[in-house]
């Protein structure tokens, strides 16, 4: 068990006295670890929370993070008691492999459920630069060391025949890689976000941009490779001057809570977001892509019984696990 971080120890111990006072039921207190501020997380986090306190009484704070593995181990360590993650380094933590294999596997977390995609992106302005095959000598950014972008982009590279030794790497955020195309410092960059994304969006906006298909037998491979992948197609007209749809694979943003909780509070929980679909689509369009299907598919982490059981009831069976499971 990893040591707790002061102020999140701190945190823990203000939820801990929180909930000693109030008790049971609508008294409990929770920390849901989401994002950065400027991401998709964080936002839709805060309407998460929101609906879980006002359906399931449970007083739900979101708060920004590091992200997918920052939020597993505040679980592991019992700072917070849900998060969001992406479903591959989510992966990468039950198995204990990629970003995980120094940690070691960590099973502290159950899955509540899958929420939307997050499309890899891989955006270039070099209308030269056509395939992935195409990155081979070129600048390019591939997300922050050891962020799940950075094993997103890996995946790809990997499937195109490509190491790290064939590009020049840059380890970048959204936020950077955006500036840094405009500069000409890169020549392509991988964004794993929801589409579309706003970092994308505004590049296309005042620049224009490219975005290069992940398909065909590169995909099919990735796809056999790393199960945790789905293929998804980018309509045309999700971002300004892109008139063709493009190819490319998706994670997906997924809700997990803590092994510890207990079944009715996370059955609690899982109704107060897929009973409220059409609520919550008002107030962030990825709402529309709250159904079953996404939910309970593609996941390799067991969910937790208290979704399991609201599943079950809405015709779905998945494999859960109990925390002495």
């Amino acid at each position: 068990m990893k040591k707790a971080k002061p102020l999140a120890a701190l945190l823990s111990a203000v939820v801990l006295v929180g909930s000693l006072l109030t008790g049971c039921g609508s008294g409990e207190r929770m920390m849901f670890g989401t994002g950065g501020t400027a991401g998709t997380y964080y936002a839709y986090g805060g309407i998460i929370a929101q609906y879980i306190r006002n359906y399931a009484g449970i007083k739900v704070t979101a708060v920004s993070t590091g992200g997918s593995k920052v939020n597993i181990q505040s679980i592991q360590d019992g700072d917070f008691q849900l998060g969001f993650t992406q479903s591959d380094v989510m992966a990468y933590a039950w198995e204990g492999t990629k970003s995980f294999e120094k940690d070691g596997p960590t099973h502290d977390f159950r899955v509540l459920g899958g929420l939307y995609a997050e499309t890899v992106q891989l955006i270039t302005m070099d209308e030269n630069i056509k395939t992935v095959a195409d990155l081979k000598g070129k600048s390019v950014s591939i997300g922050e060391a050891g962020s799940g972008v950075y094993f997103n982009a890996i995946d790809v590279l990997t499937g195109a025949g490509l190491s790290l030794d064939d590009i020049k790497p840059q380890y970048q955020s959204f936020g950077d890689s955006k500036e840094a195309l405009k500069d000409g410092k890169i020549q392509a960059a991988f964004i794993v976000a929801g589409a579309p994304t706003t970092a994308i969006t505004e590049l296309a906006t005042t620049n224009g941009v490219y975005l290069v298909n992940i398909d065909g037998e590169l995909r099919d491979g990735i796809l056999d490779a790393c199960p945790y992948y789905a293929p998804l197609e980018i309509p045309a007209g999700t971002y300004p001057k892109q008139d063709e749809p493009v190819e490319t694979i998706t994670v997906k943003a997924t809700v997990i809570v803590s092994a510890a909780l207990p079944e009715e509070t996370v059955y609690n929980m899982t109704a107060a977001i897929f009973d409220h679909t059409d609520e919550i689509t008002a107030e962030n369009a990825k709402g529309a892509e709250l159904t079953l299907e996404n939910a309970t598919e593609g996941m390799a982490a067991p969910f937790h019984p208290g979704a399991a059981k609201y599943y079950a009831e809405h015709g779905v069976t998945v494999e859960s696990l109990g925390e002495e499971g």
